[in-house]
């Protein structure tokens, strides 16, 4: 999940296919860039287009624990270099969030929270991706998976900590590999680092399904349970530079799966079925992702720990970091009838970001760890409002 890496999970494993067209229209562009000198950001001044955030009020020591952790981040002075967004200063989100934990403290019930942000807040709207306020959610997890430290027969498919001659900006951002002579030059695609052994050596640890190496490196991290039954956390270090490449689009345009039944389920299933043909398929996507042994909990871009259905990510070159948010939109949940959708909306804070979660129109939601949360945010694919919250200047 670390600097730009954690892509949407339905949207880049899956393309923009998803069992559910009828809500979401796939030719939107969700990814359609600010024009020149536009904000993500618009104010609302009618009171008639404020959400309704009574819903929200619910689960407030989950939110809570987001709203510290945002704080704890802009206590760092780094934190303020991004800082004004537009009128909207460093100190102005810290007293925001010191604000939302005394109102989380004071008991205020559901009825009374709508009148009581419209007077201490000011609301502003994601202008979307039509700048009518259409943002396309998606979900992202930390898949669990069995591995060793050692190669066996069974754990034969590597990932690799990030090699001493790849260069990275201030940012984190992937300049490309230094090479003997001092020069700079793009690194190595996916297919040439795979194919050339040149990695070797540098392996971190070992999984027993190649697909699962993809999925971690589509994540950008990973909790590993070894074969003495200790889970570890394997978390993003680096990239390659290179953009995403859908390897879903693919399988589909080949017509090795129908695109109405397209699923992170579909390709698992059939990767299991045709092993042969994971290197030919994941080979077609450029980035690759180089890893560590990382904090127990997943951390965000922020270096802060992620929270689910609180840490949301997005595009950080045009949102806030650390802000107070708030989401209106579809999620799925697990019940004893199987998975249904319900109409979402929560308070989250913006800690994290994505290599496809760019533009105004794209927003990814935390929803956990393991089988379930993958299984959840593999079916999340859907349009809604995003929302930021900041304490009216006094």
């Amino acid at each position: 999940m670390r600097q730009g890496v954690r892509f949407g999970l339905l949207l880049l494993l899956i393309g923009g296919f998803g069992c559910r067209t009828k809500v979401v229209e796939t030719h939107i562009q969700y990814d359609r860039p600010l024009p020149p000198g536009q904000l993500a950001l618009r104010k609302i001044n009618d009171a008639n287009e404020m959400p309704d955030f009574r819903e929200a009020w619910r689960d407030l020591d989950t939110l809570k624990t987001a709203t510290e952790r945002s704080l704890n981040y802009l206590s760092k002075a780094s934190s303020q270099q991004y800082y004004p967004y537009r009128d909207i200063s460093h100190d102005r989100v810290v007293k925001t969030l010191e604000a939302f934990l005394t109102f989380a403290d004071s008991g205020i019930r559901p009825a009374e929270l709508n009148g009581i942000i419209r007077a201490h807040f000011d609301v502003y709207m994601s202008v979307g991706c039509d700048d009518r306020g259409t943002v396309l959610f998606t979900g992202y997890y930390t898949p669990i998976f069995e591995a060793s430290f050692e190669r066996t027969a069974r754990f034969a498919y590597p990932l690799y900590t990030m090699p001493d001659d790849l260069v990275k900006g201030p940012e984190g951002q992937t300049l490309g590999r230094r090479d003997p002579a001092g020069l700079i030059t793009a690194y190595p695609d996916r297919a040439a680092l795979e194919r050339s052994g040149a990695l070797k050596g540098q392996e971190l640890v070992w999984l027993a399904d190649p697909f699962e190496v993809y999925i971690a490196h589509v994540q950008g991290s990973a909790k590993l349970r070894m074969p003495d039954g200790q889970i570890i956390t394997v978390g993003y270090a680096a990239n390659s530079g290179h953009e995403y490449v859908s390897v879903a689009k693919a399988l589909v345009a080949d017509g090795r799966i129908p695109s109405d039944r397209m699923s992170l389920g579909a390709m698992i299933d059939y990767f299991r079925q045709h092993p042969d043909q994971v290197e030919r398929y994941t080979q077609r996507n450029p980035r690759y992702v180089f890893f560590r042994i990382a904090e127990e909990t997943p951390h965000g871009s922020l270096n802060e720990p992620v929270t689910p259905m609180r840490t949301i990510a997005t595009d950080k070159s045009i949102f806030p970091r650390a802000a107070l948010a708030f989401i209106s939109t579809t999620v799925p949940h697990a019940g004893h009838a199987g998975v249904v959708e319900k109409p979402y909306e929560g308070f989250v804070l913006d800690q994290d970001t994505g290599g496809a979660i760019r533009a105004p129109g794209r927003c990814d939601i935390y929803m956990g760890e393991g089988d379930e949360a993958g299984h959840l945010a593999g079916q999340t694919y859907q349009e809604g409002r995003l929302y930021y919250l900041f304490l009216k200047n006094q």
